[in-house]
């Protein structure tokens, strides 16, 4: 499954900025609604449409790969 980083890319920008960054902030820089962004972070295995990643992308200033990462949901998968 598809694992969303936007709370630990919030965090960073935190860190880099100096200032928090929201969902309903970063849902107004980006025209994502809060709903979606809010189910990114919170519901395993959301789908979402590519131009809410390339919108992602552009705000936080990042690479696809920074932004999500493949999880197995198989419990019995290891990290070889």
């Amino acid at each position: 499954m598809i694992r969303f980083r936007i709370q630990e890319m919030l965090a960073e920008k935190h860190f880099r900025d100096g200032r928090r960054v929201t969902l309903t902030e970063l849902s107004r820089a980006t025209g994502i609604s809060r709903v979606t962004l809010s189910k990114m972070v919170n519901q395993r295995g959301y789908g979402t449409l590519t131009d809410h990643l390339d919108r992602l992308c552009r705000f936080f200033e990042c690479e696809l790969k920074d932004l999500a990462e493949y999880v197995s949901d198989d419990p019995a998968a290891t990290n070889d």
